[in-house]
């Protein structure tokens, strides 16, 4: 999985490429958490994942009760092999998806 930041005035966004699994999940875990408490909107483009694991979704749910209390979130791009994950879950009530 890589994981490309791209600041601008209106958002983080965080772009992701490859699997979101067990292995790679707290890579992107470390990078919401090092961008800190001053995150104001953030935006995972899931344009590039292609698969999602259990412990993806709970780096998701993490990070979304974290910006609950600082911001935003939202996913935007997300496939539709993805997005019947989130859906099966429950995760697409919880989440912003775009």
């Amino acid at each position: 999985m890589t994981i490309t930041i791209d600041k601008n005035n209106e958002a983080t966004v965080l772009k992701i490429e490859g699997r979101l699994d067990t292995t790679t999940a707290p890579e992107l875990e470390n990078t919401i958490n090092g961008e800190g408490d001053a995150l104001e909107k953030l935006v995972l483009d899931f344009e590039k994942v292609n698969y999602i694991s259990s412990a993806g979704l709970r780096v998701l749910l993490t990070a979304q009760k974290k910006m609950n209390t600082q911001g935003s979130m939202e996913l935007i791009n997300v496939s539709e092999e993805v997005m019947d994950i989130l859906e099966m879950t429950g995760f697409a009530d919880i989440l912003v998806i775009k």
